[in-house]
């Protein structure tokens, strides 16, 4: 079907631009926070031929299938709050998809939105000069997923069996993206959302997990977020390691740490 953007552009006050096709949103979104464009202006696309994930990995863009979005975000941050908007974005995604579908996300520190322990959706943030670009992709209407893909991932089909309007999520996530990006631009933001995020994610507080950080593994038990958004993990004797980044996943059952 059709992407409806007339619905969008009615429903946000901010420029949209729409592609059928597009290497990746977030190269086009940069592009015109280069250029000097608006707080709040949007690119969307049908598919992405070269869409981002974290580290530079790949987002698997299924043509017409998921919400594949960025957004162009001035927000009056500080550069060493980006780690809290990625939370926060990631937030704003969970509430979006509850207000959409009725489902109930989790949050896999820092950017995984997760249903039934697969991902659902992600977050990629990247600086430009003193813009934020909010990269946001969300498996919408996909049916299957390639081999490789098929036991991390899951579609918000999949998990409802039914389908789901992509612009009526999108309208609600910009909804949502606006609403706590005002929360972290308040007096007490920061503590706010890392609050909101510790109390809805199972990932935060008490799971034991492994991360991987390049070439080495870290494994323990997660003990919250520090003032920065950054994940804590407890080791087995009893110290502790700051995790600025790396792939966070439940440790396997039976491990011996």
């Amino acid at each position: 079907m059709p992407f409806d953007l007339e619905f969008v552009r009615q429903s946000w006050p901010h420029p949209v631009s729409y592609f059928a096709t597009i290497d990746s949103t977030m190269h086009e979104a940069s592009r015109l926070a280069a250029a000097g464009c608006e707080h709040g202006t949007v690119v969307i696309a049908d598919e992405q031929t070269e869409g981002q994930g974290r580290h530079g990995r790949h987002w698997h863009s299924e043509p017409n299938a998921g919400l594949y979005v960025s957004i162009v975000l001035l927000p009056s941050l500080r550069g060493d709050a980006l780690p809290v908007l990625t939370l926060a974005l990631g937030l704003a995604t969970a509430d979006a998809i509850a207000e959409v579908t009725g489902l109930t996300c989790d949050l896999r520190w820092p950017n995984d939105v997760m249903l039934e322990g697969k991902k659902v959706a992600g977050i990629l943030v990247q600086l430009v000069d003193f813009t934020a670009i909010a990269g946001i992709g969300v498996n919408v209407s996909h049916t299957a997923f390639p081999p490789e893909l098929a036991a991390e991932a899951t579609s918000l089909r999949i998990v409802s069996s039914r389908p789901h309007s992509r612009e009526q999520l999108l309208v609600a996530l910009l909804g949502a993206v606006s609403r706590y990006c005002g929360v972290l631009e308040g007096s007490s933001g920061r503590d706010a959302i890392l609050h909101m995020f510790s109390r809805r994610s199972s990932y935060a507080r008490n799971k034991r997990v492994t991360v991987e950080q390049g070439t080495s593994t870290l494994e323990g038990t997660t003990a919250g977020l520090d003032p920065s958004g950054f994940l804590i993990v407890r080791k087995d004797d009893g110290t502790e390691s700051l995790v600025l980044a790396g792939g966070v996943r439940p440790a396997e059952k039976g491990a011996r740490f």
